[in-house]
């Protein structure tokens, strides 16, 4: 079983190595009066990345409101 964790794990990398290497070109990113110009792959897995961190940060903030609004005072 410990091949086939490790077989996964190879293609899984093959493929975002390939995702890297197909998507070299350019976008730039405004907001206000900044703006930067990254590779789409970097792009890609920055906003993945603050996906899952403001994504957690969301459930646990809703988790919280409804332990509150369901909560008895005693």
């Amino acid at each position: 079983m410990r091949f086939v964790y490790m077989a996964l794990i190879a293609v899984l990398a093959s493929i975002v190595v390939l995702f890297k290497f197909q998507n070299l070109e350019s976008a730039t990113v405004s907001l206000f009066s900044m703006s930067v110009t990254l590779p789409v792959s970097i792009l890609v897995f920055l906003i993945y990345v603050l996906g899952m961190f403001t994504g957690g940060f969301m459930w646990q903030l809703v988790r919280t409101w409804v332990h509150g609004a369901t909560r008895r005072d005693r």
